[in-house]
């Protein structure tokens, strides 16, 4: 995987010709996840232009001059960007490396499988690696259209929380503790269950990395058992695919950033919730001639922004005196205002600013919502909210809700006590711990569901 490794092997003499004293640089601490070896460092501070122009936190820089220089970040602390691992990825002599997988395995012992990031809902285009059963690293692969070349930390070092707590086994819940069950006695007590609930008491959720066919399977026989309570927005969210897709996606998607004249955030945070998208907004932001506005939380987003300040006040004080016309405007909108009390209230509010301001016309839709679970648009497009006369999130797992809910990887959202709890999960996380019978699944490095 070094293209200076293999030319040297290929082409390169067995003996050295330099005779004169060697570089030697003491390796620097950078952070948890980028292992230095600097004595390999050939100045070309590909790092140094990564963190300044592409992750935008300028970590890394070059100290001393000549023969001299040392690449380092300042004071050596470690770095702050959400996209740091990416440099040891551009580094062209091993002078970066990852830390976590640093000497596990060797390249040619890894079986390699094309996939998309579930940590974020950006998808971004990723390479699983894999020796017999173990996940051994995941790395970026080449997408314009999304990622580009990058994949944020999160992505990147996920992997070593795929084979720890994992759930192995179906168990089934006695005298209030959990005891290991055969797949049988977990069906027939599901079974029992189901047949002693009436339609409208039994319940749904879907959490944020399941995969599309998983909902829709579950989808299906929460409907064949005569229920239309179920749902995939356990953060209480108000968007409602009866609206229209338009509504609930990103509808410049990521490279008509570039091709925006302003930009408004509502209620999101690009780097925290999407270090790969907020990336691209700091590529247009450094093109030039790119305002962009921020409502909600005043944060660290790598580049300028004009504050137009926080709370539902201030979207009524932008709706009212919002420009009417800013070229091709776009504006995101968080989930944060979104899953308020009065969150379908704000969408309809910022959608009708937008198309007073000019953000959709012919050719251009400059209104976008940015998710944070990578499963919430896949659960919005095949219909996984409640039908008419349903429950949503928060009413099922409120007192008195449902008396069976089979919980679909939804660790996030605590079920109120009294429900009967099928949780078909991966790992033995919250929902777990409150589940009467447990189901283990497979992982999404494990299936090729959408």
């Amino acid at each position: 995987e070094c293209d200076l490794q293999d030319q040297a092997m290929a082409y390169g003499l067995d003996s050295s010709r330099f005779a004169e004293n060697k570089h030697a640089v003491t390796d620097k601490y950078i952070g948890p996840l980028v292992k230095t070896s600097m004595n390999r460092c050939i100045h070309c501070t590909r790092c140094v232009r990564f963190t300044a122009e592409v992750a935008g936190t300028s970590d890394m820089g070059a100290i001393h001059r000549g023969e001299d220089m040392e690449i380092t970040t300042y004071l050596q602390t470690a770095m702050k960007s959400e996209l740091s691992a990416n440099i040891a990825d551009i580094c062209p002599v091993g002078a970066l490396l990852h830390k976590p997988q640093n000497f596990r395995a060797r390249p040619w012992e890894l079986n390699k499988t094309p996939a998309v990031d579930v940590m974020d809902a950006v998808g971004s285009a990723i390479r699983i690696d894999t020796r017999g059963r173990e996940v051994m690293r995941i790395l970026p692969r080449v997408n314009e259209a999304v990622n580009e070349e990058w994949i944020s930390d999160k992505t990147r070092q996920i992997v070593d929380g795929l084979k720890r707590q994992r759930l192995d086994r179906p168990y089934l819940r006695e005298n209030g503790k959990l005891r290991p069950a055969s797949w049988g006695e977990a069906f027939a007590a599901i079974a029992a269950k189901t047949k002693a609930t009436a339609p409208e008491k039994i319940g749904a959720l879907a959490g944020d990395l399941v995969s599309v066919e998983e909902m829709f399977a579950l989808k299906q026989l929460v409907e064949s058992l005569g229920s239309k309570n179920l749902d995939c927005r356990q953060d209480g969210s108000k968007l409602d695919p009866a609206l229209g897709r338009a509504s609930y996606i990103f509808n410049t998607t990521i490279p008509g950033i570039e091709q925006a004249d302003a930009l408004v955030i509502v209620g999101a945070n690009p780097r925290k919730e999407a270090a790969v998208l907020n990336a691209r907004i700091l590529k247009r932001k450094r093109g030039g001639k790119f305002m962009v506005g921020v409502i909600g939380e005043r944060a660290d987003l790598t580049y300028a922004y004009e504050y137009f300040g926080a709370g539902p006040e201030s979207i009524a004080e932008f709706v009212k005196n919002a420009p009417r016309d800013v070229g091709k405007g776009m504006m995101i909108v968080g989930q944060s205002v979104l899953a308020r009390p009065d969150g379908k209230a704000v969408l309809s509010a910022l959608a009708k600013a937008a198309l007073d301001m000019g953000m959709v016309k012919d050719g251009w839709n400059g209104f976008n919502v940015l998710h944070t679970a990578a499963a919430r648009v896949g659960g919005l497009d095949v219909g996984f909210v409640p039908g008419e006369g349903g429950l949503d999130a928060v009413a099922m797992t409120n007192p008195g809700g449902v008396d069976l809910m089979f919980n679909l990887g939804a660790d996030e959202i605590d079920i109120a006590p009294g429900a009967f709890v099928v949780y078909i999960g991966t790992h033995g996380d919250r929902g777990a711990h409150r589940a009467d019978v447990i189901l283990p699944c497979a992982a999404y490095t494990e299936m090729s569901g959408l």
